[in-house]
């Protein structure tokens, strides 16, 4: 298990469109399907990486929690060498775990390009302009590493967004690399 961390995509960046399908639902979705929400949260996750894995419960919780808002999670890692993430499993998971939001394929990697994203899980906020208000992890929480999940850095964060605030501590996120196609 490597640790990679998130790149940190400079605050205020505009949100980088993407035209994607849902693996459980077939829709595509972009950055307009999501217009009415106060602020969106995109989730750069996979079906098998073990950090993904540790805090999946916790997106479950926080997509319920904050449900004025609009989550989408994304799937950028090569199926062809990690096939635990096509979207036949992706559809599965997003099932079992109950998850109300829309689980993207990124089947060229270039959504995950445009938002530079580097590692799964990799959370970015943003505002009700689609402006980047957070880039960083869920919490201090790693598996095995006894500190319990709770969301707490991105629930911060989505309270802050929430209250039209600006969001002071910018944690990077830790992970699994992105699978990038060879």
């Amino acid at each position: 298990m490597s640790l990679t961390p998130s790149k940190m995509l400079p605050l205020d960046t505009a949100a980088p469109d993407f035209d994607l399908p849902d693996a459980v639902s077939g829709k595509r979705f972009g950055l307009k399907s999501f217009a009415d929400a106060p602020a969106l949260v995109v989730m750069f996750i996979c079906n098998h990486c073990p950090f993904v894995i540790h805090v999946r419960d916790e997106i479950t919780r926080l997509s319920t929690d904050y449900a004025s808002m609009a989550f989408v999670a994304i799937s950028s890692n090569d199926v062809e060498n990690y096939p635990d993430d096509a979207p036949e499993h992706m559809k599965s998971l997003a099932r079992e775990l109950g998850w109300n939001f829309p689980y993207l394929f990124d089947e060229d990697q270039s959504v995950a390009r445009a938002y530079d994203a580097a590692c799964t899980p990799d959370f970015y906020v943003f505002d009700g302009e689609r402006r980047l208000a957070y880039r960083g992890r869920l919490d201090a929480s790693r598996p095995e590493s006894g500190v319990p999940v709770t969301g707490e850095d991105l629930r911060v964060a989505l309270d802050a967004v929430l209250r039209g605030e600006r969001v002071e501590d910018q944690q990077p996120s830790m992970g699994c690399n992105i699978k990038w196609k060879q």
